[in-house]
């Protein structure tokens, strides 16, 4: 009787101690960036009866740095390009298949680039050569899309 007892214990205590599995719950993103990056690239001439280029999205890696001028990067060709960045890394967050991204970040200023190959791209820059900065206030989700065009031509 006792056998038979310990076999009924062994074989269904793990199944009492299993619960199913618990979803996380995930909380919205109220605080940071939001945005779209699409890609614009080939001749962006206007043409007469043509319709203009519409941008593609562009699925990559977004970075978020404290904020960057010009003199604290490694700048490829004097363009849009960058091959290093000397100044803080703060967040990273990848694109969905449409380019679309949301990053969670504190209140603050920030360089933002997006990967480009093996490159970081930024095209705007401020009076003081700050590049591509964003502004994060508190409880508020700031949009920002980017462009990337640097191999269009016009």
């Amino acid at each position: 009787m006792r056998f038979f007892l310990f076999l009924f214990v062994a074989i269904f205590l793990p199944f009492w101690g299993c619960k199913p599995p618990q979803k996380k719950k995930v909380d919205p993103i109220v605080q940071g960036v939001k945005g779209l990056v699409t890609v614009l690239s080939g001749n962006q001439m206007p043409r007469i009866g043509a319709p203009p280029a519409v941008p593609q999205p562009y699925p990559t890696t977004v970075f978020f740095y404290e904020p960057t001028d010009i003199t604290r990067t490694l700048q490829w060709n004097q363009g849009p390009l960058f091959t290093n960045i000397y100044t803080k890394l703060i967040a990273t967050v990848d694109t969905d298949s449409t380019g679309a991204f949301t990053a969670k970040l504190p209140v603050g200023t920030y360089s933002v680039f997006v990967q480009a190959g093996q490159q970081f791209y930024a095209n705007s820059f401020d009076i003081r050569n700050n590049i591509n900065l964003v502004i994060v206030d508190k409880g508020k989700l700031t949009e920002m899309n980017i462009v990337v065009n640097y191999t269009s031509t016009n």
